[in-house]
């Protein structure tokens, strides 16, 4: 007997016939002599739903309010899958974040977890019944509601499965698992066997949206097994394990030299001009757009040939933290120095991503080799020691996500198959 956290995405529970699909998953899993507690989101667009709907109200909602909203569309799809899974005769129990013990800190809309306390999910799955707990979600020491940001129902599932020691946590959306790169843009992608935390956190965070990057970083840190997986077919997915147990999954063989290829086309760039060529002047820049919220991922500086003494730098971030970014600099101008600020939202950034890279020389080479042969031209460069990531014009992302899967020899022997169209 095992004990399974399984989560489901919106896309799995989008209408009463998909719920009702579930909740016979469910019930299998549980005859099959397993204990199931099951994390579910919202069903479908709910979560686009609310957030339009306040914005018909108001152009600056509260935070906290916020929060309250955003929770309904995980209780209706808790409640109305513990429903399903009683009416085929196994007794369920739906819990709300708070109900089921998982706390966090006041950030609201963007909570971080303080401790998961799953006394009621315990003695439920004890008792030989289901446990549903609304995913997103939990409680802060104000006894407020709080949700945990976009993908916060995997992050939710993998804290439950450290908490009660699961011996997994099956991820489910409407793809058969991890490809090699995003089906709907490459239809060849091949379904990836195995994958290390490490090269899982990469995908993720350039990209890949089957999985959340909190999620990736929770169980690798309380090293909780993953099985990324279909709703919509019994077919074996994407296990993602630790580096060792990844070992032993791909026996005697050596992992791949590329496991995937990301890209994610939600990015922009911004570039500041004139910036003192001295020490702390980059610091300086990186505290104020720091200080405005906003997420960095690569940075460029140079040194322009015709104007001594100063610097160009140039970065990417969200394409949501632009507006913010921009302005906030643009007030700093006379303090920090500089010269102008310049914005680019047409670019895209693409991912070549393996733990083989590591002692395979000529990775690089051939990648930008495939890119200048498809006429690509990137823009930025960054690397670490499992990735390549360039910056690219946003129009020649998917163009180049096929061109270097294929130069890698990525692709599959059959057509992937995405059966929701969300991906999650």
């Amino acid at each position: 007997m095992s004990l399974i956290v399984q989560k489901f995405g919106g896309s799995s529970v989008a209408d009463a016939e998909s719920i009702r699909r579930v909740a016979q998953r469910i019930v299998d899993t549980h005859k099959a002599g397993h204990k199931v507690v099951a994390v579910v989101s919202a069903m479908g667009d709910t979560t686009d739903d609310l957030i339009d709907l306040a914005a018909s109200v108001t152009e600056e909602p509260s935070a906290r309010e916020m929060d309250i909203l955003l929770t309904a569309g995980e209780r209706i799809s808790m409640a109305l899958l513990a429903m399903a899974v009683t009416d085929l005769g196994v007794p369920a129990h739906a819990f709300t974040g708070q109900q089921a013990g998982l706390h966090t800190d006041t950030s609201y809309g963007a909570a971080s977890i303080v401790g998961v306390v799953p006394e009621r999910i315990a003695r439920t799955i004890q008792d030989d019944e289901i446990a549903i707990i609304a995913g997103f979600q939990g409680v802060n020491q104000q006894n407020d509601v709080t949700t945990l940001g976009r993908g916060g129902s995997d992050t939710t599932a993998v804290a439950f499965a450290a908490a009660l020691r699961a011996d997994v946590c099956e991820i489910y959306s409407d793809v058969d698992g991890v490809f090699t790169a995003d089906p709907r843009v490459a239809s060849a992608a091949r379904k990836i066997a195995a994958l290390t935390y490490e090269e899982t956190l990469e995908m993720a965070s350039h990209g890949t949206k089957i999985l959340h990057l909190r999620a990736v970083e929770y169980a690798r840190r309380y090293d909780v097994p993953l099985h990324v997986r279909s709703s919509f077919s019994h077919k074996e997915g994407t296990w993602i394990v630790n580096e060792s147990a990844r070992n032993r999954w791909e026996g005697n063989n050596e992992a791949p030299i590329i496991s995937g290829i990301s890209h994610d086309t939600s990015q922009a760039k911004i570039t500041v001009t004139g910036v003192p060529d001295k020490p702390g002047a980059a610091a300086r820049i990186f505290q104020t757009v720091a200080d405005a919220g906003s997420s960095i991922d690569m940075i460029v500086q140079n040194v322009p040939v015709n104007m001594p003494g100063t610097a160009t730098i140039s970065f990417t971030l969200p394409i949501t933290d632009v507006k913010r970014t921009v302005r906030v600099l643009e007030a700093q101008k006379e303090d920090l120095g500089f010269d102008k600020v310049l914005q680019d939202d047409g670019v895209g950034i693409l991912s070549l991503i393996g733990t083989g890279m590591r002692s395979h020389p000529g990775v690089s080479a051939k990648f930008f080799a495939a890119l200048a042969t498809a006429g690509i031209n990137i823009d930025m460069i960054s690397t670490s020691e499992i990735r390549i990531s360039a910056v690219l014009e946003a129009d020649d992302v998917e163009k180049a996500v096929r061109t270097v899967h294929k130069a890698f020899d990525l692709d599959g022997e059959e057509e992937a198959i995405v059966y929701g169209g969300t991906g999650r």
